[in-house]
């Protein structure tokens, strides 16, 4: 007698319906992950630009601190006498301001022969130094605010930049990635090396 024996396995239904399963699955996992990971990067990037404003923010207020005179204020660019390094002897000419395309913000730095009023400008001494790459100036922001003594703020034009008693700098970056918020920092700083008599 013969025995019969039964095959065992999968229906060609079972293995179609196996491997859709399956798809299904894996685009919910690539979705998940993939999702996840565009998240983490932007999160990074926005980190990333706010420790850049940060940094930048104390550093121009650390200028502009020891500033010993303003000699031009608009809402967008500001010129003092300042040390731009700890390490100089002399104070420098030092003009922020935002470059032509208004995506990055420049320091002019003109080194002096002495502290002003008798020192002059160093010819050929100019350079400039990119402070923040990915510069933005959020709607209704103005870079640059300027303080009477009180701490109101002062009307602009400033006709007299000797009521210049001190200096709210707004500084903006908006990182490369196009879902990525711009990040803001804003700083204020008395002019405590002012001199009167410049």
């Amino acid at each position: 007698m013969l025995a019969h024996k039964q095959q065992k396995g999968f229906t060609i239904t079972e293995l179609l319906i196996a491997m859709a399963v399956a798809a299904i699955v894996a685009v919910g996992v690539y979705s998940f992950f993939g999702s996840s990971i565009k998240e983490y990067f932007r999160l990074q990037e926005e980190s990333l630009a706010f420790a850049d404003v940060a940094a930048n923010s104390q550093r121009v207020a650390s200028v502009l601190r020891g500033a010993t005179d303003i000699t031009a204020a608009t809402s967008s660019s500001t010129t003092v006498y300042s040390y731009f390094s700890p390490y100089d002897q002399y104070v420098s000419l030092i003009k922020y301001y935002p470059d032509n395309t208004g995506t990055k913000l420049l320091a002019d730095v003109t080194r002096m022969t002495a502290n002003p009023p008798i020192g002059t400008q160093i010819s050929g001494s100019l350079k400039t130094f990119t402070i923040i790459d990915t510069f933005y100036v959020p709607g209704g922001t103005n870079t640059f605010e300027y303080l009477d003594s009180g701490g109101g703020m002062l009307a602009m034009p400033i006709t007299d930049l000797k009521t210049i008693k001190g200096v709210r700098v707004n500084l903006a970056a908006k990182p490369p990635t196009p879902t990525s918020q711009a990040v803001k920092m804003s700083v204020e700083v008395g002019l405590r090396n002012r001199k009167t008599n410049l």
